[in-house]
């Protein structure tokens, strides 16, 4: 990479430079000076330049470490069937941004046919997850995610999901998590409102 140096928008010639720069100081001392007081310059610049993080960056600032015998479980989301607990690891799913959360589902538990607005991303921690999806959500075609299992699907898929055996699964996605029930007779917020 060249750099050409002007004087007066005219092009100082190589010549002329090392000549004038020998009579200023009589040796290469005033290279190096010269040198690095302009590494140092950038160098300063690009360190204390502000720092410009996104939204999720700024969200994810602290460090934060669970071991299994951290996480503090709750009972389920009123949106959920009875019987789920819930662990929030990051974010709150209730509001706008990332968030990580798990759930425990006893054996057999049962999630009946919904949607979420929203992409949905699932890890199976333990046990085994059943998934239907489609139109029919017929059971004997669901997929069964053991420990380890990833998947998501996108928003708007109509899917149903039980376990077998207790099951852990985590959820990360964007909020705030919904679930829309195909029938709304399944949404246990609605058995709420019954007398």
């Amino acid at each position: 990479m060249g750099v050409e140096l002007r004087r007066n928008c005219e092009r100082i010639s190589r010549v002329l430079l090392t000549e004038t720069c020998r009579d200023r100081i009589g040796n290469n001392s005033w290279y190096m000076k010269t040198i690095a007081r302009s590494a140092s310059a950038v160098l300063l610049a690009v360190v204390l330049q502000p720092a410009r993080l996104s939204a999720e960056e700024v969200h994810s600032a602290d460090m934060q470490l669970y071991s299994p015998t951290a996480i503090e479980w709750k009972a389920g989301p009123a949106a959920l069937p009875p019987g789920a607990r819930m662990a929030v690891l990051e974010g709150d799913p209730t509001k706008e941004g990332p968030f990580v959360v798990r759930f425990q589902f006893p054996d057999g538990y049962h999630v009946p046919p919904h949607t979420h607005p929203k992409t949905e991303r699932v890890t199976v921690i333990s046990g085994i997850l059943c998934l239907a999806t489609g139109e029919a959500l017929d059971r004997t075609s669901a997929k069964k995610l053991s420990a380890g299992s990833f998947g998501y699907w996108p928003a708007g898929m109509k899917h149903t999901a039980w376990s077998e055996g207790e099951t852990i699964i985590q959820l990360h996605g964007i909020g705030p998590w919904q679930i829309n029930y195909v029938n709304p007779a399944d949404d246990p917020r609605n058995a709420k409102k019954s007398p």
